[in-house]
């Protein structure tokens, strides 16, 4: 399996280390889903569990629009696989294509990206529409990249699953 992922810096500042990790995140989950056609993506664990690597790459599209977009720019924005703010529903991927999750994915994935870039610091404050209570970018960077490590556990236990792939 082919690694393009840049690890993060040993020293950098405290910006600069959260967007490394952030995406090494990213980059990982797209590892993981790399090579394999939209059925293996689709390919779902073991009952009563129906997540699959697809449905993850929903869900992180989710988590990057409710995380960045809805916190900082538009609370109302809808979510990208639900008419309400239903997490769940974007596991559902039986019915979708890689280019369509992807391309959801890499785009929630952009918008993000420049959301924190164009932010003057970590502590730009803004309220989480779902708690009604502050957060500062600091926070949103970290509670996205523990999303992302606990979510390449499990697609690392997926890949594995559908052709034996395992490692970073």
């Amino acid at each position: 399996m082919n690694d393009p992922r840049i690890g993060p810096p040993h020293c950098g500042d405290e910006r600069e280390t959260l967007r490394a990790f952030l995406d090494y995140h990213r980059t990982t989950l797209a590892m993981k889903c790399e090579g394999l056609d939209g059925d293996a993506l689709r390919r779902q664990s073991m009952p009563p569990s129906t997540l699959s690597l697809l449905g993850l790459v929903r869900h992180m599209a989710e988590v990057e629009r409710a995380w960045f977009r809805r916190v900082f720019e538009d609370h109302d924005a809808p979510m990208v696989w639900s008419d309400k703010v239903d997490f769940q529903a974007a596991y559902d991927a039986s019915g979708s294509t890689r280019a369509e999750a992807f391309a959801a994915w890499e785009a929630e994935v952009e918008h993000s990206r420049k959301v924190e870039r164009e932010a003057e610091s970590l502590d730009l404050v803004a309220v989480q529409p779902r708690w009604g209570e502050d957060v500062s970018l600091r926070m949103v960077m970290l509670h996205v990249i523990l999303e992302y490590g606990r979510h390449n556990g499990h697609a690392d236990l997926l890949r594995e699953g559908i052709d034996g792939t395992v490692g970073a």
